[in-house]
């Protein structure tokens, strides 16, 4: 080992708080060089730097003399033993794209290989008894972003947070903590580029983001590991993917979970769900989930069934699949302590299974069922029991479940949840076996719920594809199941907001995310319901819900006028279904959320001086623009960003180059086919029947035929919209949406491209990977931005192509391509 030794001069201010380490003598830090990192000692600070890649270092520093244990709820095992080449320096090391260097006392910096800072300590770290902080310089050019479902704007500067999972019956846009604990935030704006840092942690930790010193990022907990892991870019889409590299990629999931979802606390009978798909169905709203909440069961004991108002489950699953609709159950953790009959509780007595009181006896407390006892999901055994519980409904026919108040939430308790010196067993994964106090647990509790949901579900069913849906989590939450923003409310504040929380989410590794469309408290407007539903539309997961005792927000509630507007935007969510299922396949491959920011893709969108805090982006190619003040009438500016952009809805040029120097044009339809250099502005007049949609140019969309739920095969030829542009491409993906048959092969995904030459434009079909046949035999080409008719020849055979001058387009229709392929426009 190679031992270096920094004259590091200490100034009280950088000090450390421990008793230990609180001296104002000058300390040496020294330096031992390992194969991975470095170890750093300086005075009473202990710390070791591990590259597990290029550009990811894990910083674990020891209280007293001691590492914590190098185990993670959060961070997979493989990702923790992954090593990256590194090259000792005189004061630290460097990687293939970093370089790391160890200051006064410990204080850390991560630069650019061209010295450019990343990210530098502002002091060492400081540990006072069981509590430490870490603190960060604060350039003013940094943002930031992540934190899961946060409230308080997209943006998290200037703000601080808390990490305690919590049932937020009720929250505002300015209340922390909520619902889930992800104790990983992204940057952007540094001078070297974006990173993030994810403290795994599951504590009580907090997050200040420059709010009580506007020069200073903070963060810190009260006990438990001193553990992060530093994630470099330079870009804000590489850290997003490490990420997910590091805590694991969200699972493809079933194709349905993307279609439109009908929801109610509570429809209360077998006879008001049939009632509800006949009225979907005869409303041609496309729908392919239908939710059961907890009042299906009996006595709101979990795992039962209402004998009176739901007398044959399977009879319902049955009627409900012949219309291509599935039911997802809710089966909260909380289980009824009930003596006799009732089996979940009597086997998990049995086998010891429940969370337990300081003396050793089951912690009891009231929930939905009334006194009720809680699953050890920190055990392996206890999560495999409560695997086994989802036989009897997976025979039944339910699809999917739903694992709410999994906090804990805990009725008649000022603190909504179990109490601190609640005693968890800790017997899983690389753990050592323990006991931990609710402090350690209750931010992870939830996650354990879910994982032991999912892993029954796939246990039960090895070749199929769980669906689970959760309130609370965890980092790493999203490699067990979807979520959503929680119990939020119908107001317009709550619409703006859940489009920040479910871009945050997908920073935060939950692709999968949903707001509860209309608001669950209170009763939405007619315009604020339709206005979610068109917002909704473009959002990963699609679920219309409310409260018990508010108005209903079905989609025909407010007469034949809004029905039509809501029913229009289902139906543009169905038809871009191969579009949502590519993202998806991505997002599986490589962590790219499914909704991002704008500035996710294109960098520069950040300072382009509009107000995008409704703005967000599906995928790279779709640019969603609602009103940032979407109950205001007020006109707003759209900045698209540099390249050149289409209307969705018109399919022609939306902007000119010069509009962003020159002012805005009137309208997004007020388009010529030009260059598209520069960034430009579009001025949008709010309509309760619009929402700005745009593609970029250089996109080539997958659509498909409308279809009543993604259980029926499309009629007629996939759809590709073209819209030339610079680097042009899109992706094909088809699989049978349902089985783990993806993973061995049975898939269809093909990679279509552009170009644009002096005659015309060439399309290109790649090679397909996977053995999948595809349902379409035919593709239905429309080329946007074209003039006049044209000639059109595939592998040098000629085709039918029609022109439309009004439209700019050209169509024609191929033989879908098993193989590569080449189809060539000209002008005539």
């Amino acid at each position: 080992m190679k031992r270096l030794i920094l004259a590091a001069l200490l100034t009280t201010a950088a000090l450390p708080l421990s008793a230990t380490a609180a001296t104002a003598t000058p300390q040496a830090a020294v330096l031992t060089a390992q194969r991975d990192g470095v170890e750093v000692t300086a005075g009473a600070l202990k710390m070791r730097l591990i590259a597990l890649a290029d550009g990811v270092v894990r910083v674990r520093i020891a209280r007293d003399g001691a590492y914590p244990e190098d185990a993670s709820w959060a961070v997979l095992p493989e990702q923790r033993k992954a090593r990256a080449t590194v090259t000792a320096t005189a004061d630290g090391f460097t990687t293939a794209s970093l370089r790391v260097r160890i200051g006064a006392g410990g204080a850390i910096t991560f630069e650019t290989l061209d010295g450019k800072v990343i990210s530098a300590d502002a002091a060492p770290v400081a540990i006072d008894g069981k509590s430490f902080t870490l603190r960060k310089s604060l350039p003013i050019t940094e943002h930031f972003y992540g934190l899961g479902d946060k409230t308080g704007g997209l943006d998290r500067r200037g703000k601080e947070f808390v990490d305690w999972n919590t049932d937020a019956f009720g929250f505002t846009s300015a209340d922390d903590p909520i619902y889930k604990s992800i104790p990983f935030f992204l940057s952007t704006g540094a001078p070297g580029g974006s990173y993030g840092i994810l403290l795994d942690n599951t504590y009580r930790t907090w997050f200040d983001f420059g709010h009580r010193d506007a020069d200073t990022l903070t963060f810190g907990g009260p006990d438990g590991p001193i553990d992060y892991y530093f994630v470099a870019g330079p870009s804000l889409a590489e850290v997003t993917r490490r990420y997910a590299d590091l805590t694991g990629h969200a699972p493809l999931a079933p194709k349905w979970a993307l279609g439109y979802q009908q929801s109610r606390y509570s429809y209360m009978s077998a006879d008001e769900i049939r009632e509800i798909a006949r009225h979907l169905r005869a409303d041609r709203v496309p729908t392919d989930v239908i939710w059961m909440d907890i009042d299906y069961q009996d006595r709101n004991r979990p795992f039962t069934t209402n004998p009176t108002t739901f007398p044959d489950l399977p009879k319902l699953t049955a009627d409900m699949k012949a219309q291509g609709i599935k039911l997802v159950a809710i089966t909260d953790l909380h289980i009824a302590k009930v003596e006799t009959g009732y089996a979940p509780y009597t086997s998990g007595k049995r086998g010891d299974e429940f969370v337990k009181n300081p003396d050793g006896t089951d912690y009891v407390a009231p929930v939905w069922p009334g006194a009720s006892v809680f699953p050890d999901f920190t055990q392996t055994k206890s999560r495999t029991w409560w695997g086994t519980l989802y036989k009897g409904f997976l025979e039944d026919g339910i699809a999917g479940f739903w694992n709410d108040m999994n906090e804990p939430a805990i009725f008649n308790t000022p603190t909504k949840t179990m109490p601190l010196d609640t005693v968890h067993r800790i017997a899983s994964d690389d753990f050592a076996p323990r006991t931990g106090d609710h402090r350690e647990i209750h931010n992870v509790y939830g996650m354990q719920n879910t994982r032991a949901t999912y892993d029954g579900l796939l246990k039960l069913r090895p070749n199929e594809r769980p669906f689970v849906m959760t309130r609370a989590s965890y980092a790493g939450g999203q490699r067990y199941a979807v979520t959503w923003t929680g119990d939020n409310s119908a107001t317009w504040d709550h619409l703006k907001l859940s489009v920040q929380q479910i871009i945050n989410l997908g920073l935060s590794g939950f692709a999968y995310s949903a707001a509860d469309v209309s608001g669950f408290a209170g009763g939405p407007s007619p315009d604020l319901l339709t206005r979610w539903f068109e917002i909704g539309a473009f959002t990963p997961v699609f679920r219309d819900h409310s409260a018990t005792g508010t108005p209903r927000v079905e989609p025909w509630v407010d007469g034949p006028d809004h029905l039509a507007i809501r029913r229009r935007f289902v139906e543009e969510r169905y038809r871009l279904m191969p579009y949502f299922y590519a993202l998806a396949d991505q997002n599986s491959r490589f962590g790219d959320p499914i909704v991002r920011p704008v500035f996710y893709d294109y960098p520069s969108a950040a300072s382009m001086g509009c107000n995008q805090s409704m703005a967000f982006t599906l995928g790279k190619a779709l640019l969603i623009a609602p009103p940032p003040s979407p109950e205001s009438p007020q006109t707003y500016d759209v900045c698209l960003p540099a390249g050149g952009w289409y209307d969705y809805w018109t399919g022609l040029r939306a902007g000119t180059p010069e509009a962003a120097t020159t002012g805005p044009i009137q309208s997004a339809t007020q388009a010529v086919p030009t260059e598209h250099a520069k960034s430009e502005r579009v001025l949008e007049t709010p309509r309760l029947d619009r929402l700005p949609v745009f593609v970029r140019a250089g996109t080539i969309l997958p659509r498909q035929p409308l279809v009543q739920s993604t259980a029926q095969t499309p009629s007629g030829p996939l759809m590709l919209d073209i819209y030339p542009g610079g680097e042009c491409s899109g992706t094909l993906y088809e699989d049978d949406g349902t089985t783990l048959g993806y993973q061995r092969g049975a898939f269809f995904r093909q990679t279509v491209r552009c170009a644009a030459t002096a005659a015309g434009v060439t399309v290109t079909f790649d090679g397909k990977e996977g053995s999948l046949a595809p349902w379409w035999k035919q593709i239905a080409v429309t080329l946007h931005g074209w003039q006049g008719p044209g000639r059109v020849t595939q592998n040098g055979a000629s085709l039918g192509a029609e022109s439309d001058v009004s439209a700019q387009t050209l169509r024609f229709t191929i033989a879908a391509p098993g193989k590569a392929a080449r189809v060539t426009i000209e002008k005539n």
